[in-house]
């Protein structure tokens, strides 16, 4: 099963980079599409509302796309909430790589949710932590 970052679905709304842009939604489509499996992680599905909200902030979007464009991350993923044990593996993950909070938090829904593929740019991608492997499409 597969996820993909925040910075994936920024990316894929991002009119100033448009390079990753097309790239970001051409991932965004191909995970999409049956009969390949991808979550959305409740953590992802945050930080990305709270980089739409920062761009209403800056009037780069208006709040019914950003609801809209919320909406189709979900209806394109299912949306997998965290339970007790992501913390746990974000505990361990945490200490076992020296990663970030919020790096291991995201790590640890994937493991919990049974993920084996993260897309991102971030923690070092390419690399694997604990069985689940880290993409970066940009590269």
């Amino acid at each position: 099963m597969n996820a993909v970052d925040t910075n994936i679905l920024i990316y894929a709304l991002d009119r100033d980079e448009p390079v990753k842009r097309s790239k970001a939604r051409a991932l965004v489509q191909r995970l999409a599409t049956p009969p390949v499996s991808t979550v959305l992680l409740w953590q992802v599905a945050g930080e990305t509302l709270r980089q739409m909200r920062r761009w209403e902030d800056l009037k780069k979007l208006i709040r019914v796309n950003t609801r809209r464009y919320l909406r189709s991350f979900q209806s394109f993923f299912p949306l997998v909430s965290p339970t007790s044990q992501v913390l746990d593996h974000a505990l361990d993950l945490g200490d076992r790589y020296s990663l970030s909070h919020w790096d291991s938090m995201i790590l640890g829904a994937c493991l919990e949710a049974g993920v084996d593929t993260l897309y991102t740019e971030d923690m070092g991608a390419p690399i694997t932590y604990s069985g689940v492997k880290l993409i970066n499409p940009f590269v």
